[in-house]
C-alpha cells in the first residue's frame, strides 16, 4: 500500500514543493483523489512534508470540509442558513433522508452516501441550495430531490448530471459605481503604477476608502503600516472566506468582475511593495476556481501579472488558496494560520498582520470588495472617490438582499442610503425585522428602519436578511445560535463555552421548558462573551440575540411555559434514543408523570 500511494499522491506532494505550509492545498487534492483521508494517507502525508503527524491530523480535523472516515461515494450538504430553512430546506433534507433510507449525518449502509446539513453555502439569493461533492446547487426542488435520488442510486458520476443544475446566477438587480465602473482590464493599474506607490497611498488616503468586510479600518492607514514595517518580504492577501449568513456579494465580484479584484490586488500590491498576492477563496466557491485561474493565466499573457508588469520594473503574482470549510478564517489572523496549513485559530494580537502575518512577514489583508474599490481611485482619484457617499463613509457599498423579499440578490448604493429604501427597491412586504451584516451583526425592528447604511450609523460587510411579520424571530435568533455553537473554534473558554450553553438555552426555551431565567442567563452570557472572547467571532457571537431578545422579547416569552425555574434536563426525551434503539414507541417504553416526578 505504501508503494502504492508513493505512486499516485507524490505528484501532488511535489507539485506543492513538499511545502507543510500548503498541507491545506495537499489535503484537499489528496482526498479528491484517495475519497477520504484515511490514517494512513495522514501518516504518508507527515512523512513527505516532515511533521509531525500529530499536526497533520489537527488540520485535517479541523476544517469541515476534511473527513477522516469514509463518507461515501456522494456527500450530499443542504445549506442551513436560516434564509434557506424559510425556504423549506429542512422538509426537503427529510424528504431526500426519507428517500435514500439514511438518517441526516449517517452514511447508507451500502457506503453510498451520506446526507446532512452545513452552514451558509453563500446562495441565499437562490436557495434552498446544497452541496454535491462540494459543488454548489442552487433552488432545489421536492421534483430535483427525487430526480438527485435517482441519480444516485444509479451511482451516476456527478460529471454527468445535467449541467443546468449547477448553474449560479449573479442576481445584480442595482449597479452604481463598482458594478458600473467601465474599466477595460488594465487601465486602472497603469494609472496607479503612473503615479507611484507614494502618491497611490496619497489618493487612498484622500478618498477614505475603509474596509469592505465589516470592520471599516481605514485602508491606507493599513497599507502604510504593512509597507513600514521591517520585513525581507511583503504579502497582500485578498480574504475571500465569505463565511457570514446572508452574504454573497463577493461571489458575484469573483464571478463577474474578477479583473477588478485581481487588479485592485495588483494596485495593492504596488502600493506596499509586495511581490506576492494570495487570495483565500472559500470552500464552498469551489465551483470559481477554475475560472478564476483562467483569468489569472490571462492576465499574464496580457502583462498585467508576472515580472516587469506593463513594461516596468514591477513584479507580482498572484495565487489561490481553497479554503475546507471553517467561518472562524474569516478572521484575518485565522485566514493566514490557514493559509500556513494550519487550524485557522486567531492569533493572539499584537503583533497585528501588518507587522508579523504570512510567514513571519509583514501582510496586508484586504476584503474582495475593498480591492476591487482601489481601481475606481486609481482610475479617478481620491477626490472623486471621496465626493461620493458621506462624510465619513466614501464610495458605495454592496447589499446581499435575501429573506422575505420579492428580488434578493445585490444591490448597490452610495453609502448613506436608508433601509427603508433598500426595502423597498427589493420588494419587501410588511417586514418586521431586518438582519444586517449577518449572524455577527444588528438586528433591527420596523421603527429603525430610517437609519442608514454608513459606518457612522449602520457598518455592514453587506448582508441584509428581511424578516416579514409571519416569521418567528424567536427561530431566526436560534438559528444563529446553532450556527455560532457549531463554528467557534473552540480556542478560548468564553467563546467555546458561552456558544454552547447559549445553543442549551435556546433548545431549551424551544422544547417549551424555558422560564425567565434562561433568559436572564442569556443576557449574562451577552456582557461576559463581548468582553473577554478572544476573537471577534466570540465578541460578535451574541449580538443578533442580544437584539432579537431587546427588540422581540415577546418572541421569547410565549415560549414560555413557566414564570418560575424549572429543570432543563427531561428524562423521558433522554431515553429517546434508546427507544428508536429498540424499535419501541408505545406507552410503556416512556415514563409516566409519577415517574417524572
Amino acid at each position: 500500500m505504501g508503494n502504492q500511494l508513493d505512486t499516485s499522491l507524490t505528484p501532488i506532494i511535489d507539485r506543492h514543493r513538499r511545502d507543510g505550509r500548503r498541507l491545506v492545498q495537499i489535503l484537499r487534492e489528496v482526498q479528491d483523489q484517495t475519497g477520504w483521508l484515511s490514517p494512513e494517507v495522514l501518516s504518508w502525508i507527515a512523512d513527505a512534508i516532515a511533521w509531525p503527524r500529530a499536526r497533520v491530523e489537527s488540520t485535517a480535523g479541523f476544517y469541515s470540509f476534511f473527513h477522516t472516515r469514509p463518507l461515501g461515494q456522494y456527500r450530499i450538504l443542504w445549506s442551513d442558513n436560516i434564509t434557506d430553512r424559510m425556504l423549506g430546506s429542512q422538509d426537503l433534507m427529510q424528504a431526500m433522508c426519507r428517500k435514500l433510507w439514511l438518517e441526516p449525518g449517517r452514511v447508507s449502509e451500502d457506503g453510498l452516501v451520506s446526507v446532512e446539513a452545513t452552514s451558509c453555502t453563500g446562495l441565499c439569493d437562490q436557495g434552498p441550495a446544497i452541496l454535491v461533492n462540494y459543488r454548489a446547487m442552487p433552488g432545489i426542488t421536492l421534483e430535483r430531490v427525487d430526480k438527485i435520488v435517482h441519480l444516485v442510486r444509479n451511482r451516476v458520476p456527478l460529471a454527468e448530471w445535467p449541467a443546468e443544475w449547477f448553474r449560479i446566477e449573479d442576481n445584480i438587480r442595482r449597479k452604481d459605481i463598482l458594478l458600473d465602473h467601465g474599466l477595460v482590464p488594465g487601465e486602472a493599474l497603469s494609472a496607479a503604477l503612473a503615479r507611484g506607490p507614494e502618491t497611490m497611498l496619497t489618493e487612498v488616503r484622500r478618498a477614505n476608502l475603509r474596509g469592505r468586510g465589516g470592520a471599516g479600518f481605514g485602508t491606507a492607514l493599513k497599507w502604510e503600516a504593512c509597507r513600514q514595517a521591517e520585513g525581507s518580504q511583503r504579502y497582500l492577501v485578498c480574504n475571500a472566506d465569505e463565511g457570514e449568513p446572508g452574504t454573497f456579494k463577493d461571489r458575484v465580484l469573483l464571478n463577474s468582475y474578477a479583473d477588478l479584484v485581481f487588479e485592485g490586488m495588483t494596485i495593492a500590491g504596488h502600493a506596499i511593495g509586495a511581490t506576492e498576492g494570495l487570495l483565500y477563496l472559500r470552500g464552498e466557491y469551489r465551483y470559481l476556481l477554475d475560472d478564476l485561474a483562467a483569468t489569472l493565466e490571462r492576465r499574464r499573457r496580457e502583462g498585467l501579472l508576472g515580472r516587469n508588469i506593463l513594461g516596468t520594473p514591477f513584479n507580482f503574482d498572484i495565487e489561490i488558496h481553497l479554503g475546507a470549510g471553517a467561518y472562524v478564517c474569516g478572521e484575518e489572523s485565522a485566514l493566514i494560520e490557514s493559509l500556513e496549513g494550519k487550524p485557522g485559530k486567531p492569533r493572539i494580537r499584537p503583533p497585528f498582520p501588518v507587522v508579523r502575518g504570512y510567514r513571519e512577514q509583514p501582510t496586508a489583508v484586504n476584503n474582495v470588495e475593498t480591492l476591487a474599490s482601489t481601481c475606481l481611485i486609481a482610475a479617478r482619484g481620491g477626490d472623486w472617490f471621496a465626493a461620493i457617499g458621506t462624510a465619513k463613509s466614501a464610495g458605495s457599498k454592496l447589499l446581499s438582499v435575501s429573506g422575505d423579499v420579492e428580488q434578493p440578490g445585490i444591490y448597490e448604493y452610495p453609502f448613506g442610503v436608508t433601509v427603508a429604501q433598500v426595502l423597498a427597491d427589493s420588494g419587501a412586504r410588511n417586514p418586521q425585522a431586518v438582519q444586517i451584516s449577518g449572524a455577527a451583526g444588528t438586528c433591527l425592528a420596523d421603527d429603525e428602519f430610517e437609519r442608514r447604511i454608513a459606518f457612522e450609523d449602520l457598518p455592514t460587510a453587506g448582508s441584509f436578511m428581511v424578516f416579514d411579520r409571519g416569521r418567528d424571530m424567536f427561530e431566526v435568533a436560534r438559528n444563529f445560535v446553532h450556527f455560532f455553537a457549531h463554528e467557534s473554534c473552540g480556542f478560548c473558554t468564553p467563546c467555546r463555552v458561552g456558544t454552547a450553553l447559549n445553543r442549551r438555552l435556546m433548545d431549551k426555551i424551544a422544547a417549551g421548558q424555558g422560564s425567565p431565567y434562561d433568559i436572564n442567563e442569556m443576557f449574562k452570557l451577552h456582557r461576559l462573551m463581548q468582553g473577554t472572547s478572544h476573537c471577534g467571532l466570540g465578541n460578535s457571537a451574541t449580538t443578533a440575540l442580544f437584539d432579537t431578545l431587546t427588540k422581540f422579547k415577546p418572541a421569547f416569552e410565549r415560549r414560555l411555559q413557566s414564570l418560575d425555574y424549572e429543570p432543563g434536563f427531561d428524562l423521558d426525551l433522554a431515553l429517546s434514543q434508546a427507544r428508536q434503539m429498540t424499535g419501541r414507541d408505545d406507552p410503556g417504553a416512556h415514563l409516566s408523570q409519577e415517574d417524572k416526578t
